[in-house]
């Protein structure tokens, strides 16, 4: 029987990462949890994509109990959201498609790219207020779907291959992050251009982008290894190099307090930065090699997939 195991940080520098509890869950063998994402409610459940097993997994964390939820036999899902009625949707590069899957029934729709688009190597999505669906793809495209007509398009990114994390503003509006472009751009929700906002560092490697409540957008870049911040107000940017000598920031999430979380491949950690202080917290995996990709939480908890670890782990604080 595999056991969960619940971590207390002691980092006796920081009285607040002392406040901070970390409980691992394994999950089977060679999965390959992508990406995650929490049900706002208090222990609702932790849905996760399992790229490599081409499935879709729900984790209850109150009996810690891991459901596998087969797609089909091309599926190889790589992120995952939900939608105001609670269903997980995926973005799936073995279909080319938007999935979704029924919480109840379990019952899967598809939503298939329109034809001669290619492959695209799809990514990540997020809604807006309006409830519109948007979606990246690595092969150079970003996209749009509304699930209530099924009307899609798909359009080619500014710079080419690299559209990568996508989020949106308080506001409603819709950014996403260029990896292989080293930009991050703004949707116009009504015609889908996307314009190019080019952050200070070059070929920084934006990789993940979240918003906090104000509606300033921050991004991991993977190139650089920093933390930064861009003010859509001002046009201003900030950075913030992460700890230790040579950092790879993958994902960015920021909490309901405002506290940014970003996770860093070359230290196999986790680190909470506070844009009051700025300065950052370390909490270094219990695995030599996490993996930790996209990040999601909900009030007073954040949620990881160690992807090579096979584990979700919640870090959850006070």
């Amino acid at each position: 029987m595999r056991i969960i195991a619940t971590i207390v940080c002691a980092l006796a520098a920081s009285a607040a990462a002392a406040q901070v509890t970390v409980q691992e869950y394994p999950l089977p063998p060679r999965v390959g949890a992508h990406d995650v994402w929490a049900d706002p409610a208090p222990d609702g459940p932790v849905w996760f994509s399992a790229q490599r097993s081409g499935q879709l997994g729900r984790l209850d964390p109150k009996s810690a109990k891991v459901e596998m939820i087969a797609l089909t036999q091309k599926s190889s899902p790589h992120g995952v959201i939900t939608g105001a009625d609670g269903a997980p949707w995926l973005t799936d590069g073995g279909l080319n498609a938007i999935v979704r899957v029924d919480p109840k029934t379990r019952e899967i729709k598809s939503w298939p790219l329109p034809e001669g688009t290619g492959y695209a190597n799809l990514n990540t999505a997020i809604f807006d207020k309006a409830g519109i669906h948007w979606f990246t793809g690595q092969s150079g495209y970003y996209g749009r779907l509304d699930p209530k007509t099924g009307d899609m398009k798909v359009f080619e990114a500014p710079k080419g291959p690299g559209p990568y994390g996508i989020h949106v503003t308080p506001d409603g509006t819709v950014y996403y992050a260029s990896l292989a472009g080293s930009y991050i751009a703004r949707l116009d929700g009504a015609t889908g251009k996307a314009t190019v906002i080019e952050p200070p560092t070059r070929d920084q490697g934006a990789r993940r982008v979240w918003s906090d409540s104000k509606g300033l957008v921050w991004v991991a870049e993977w190139n650089s290894g920093q933390l930064s911040r861009y003010d859509p107000k001002t046009g201003a940017w900030a950075q913030w190099k992460a700890p230790g000598a040579s950092p790879r920031v993958y994902a960015v999430y920021v909490d309901e307090k405002d506290m940014v979380w970003v996770s860093d491949w070359s230290a196999q950690a986790m680190h909470r930065f506070d844009p009051g202080t700025q300065k950052f917290e370390t909490f270094k995996s219990s695995s030599a090699n996490a993996n930790v990709r996209q990040i999601h939480g909900r009030k007073g908890e954040v949620w990881t997939p160690e992807s090579a670890a096979d584990k979700l782990v919640v870090y959850r604080y006070r």
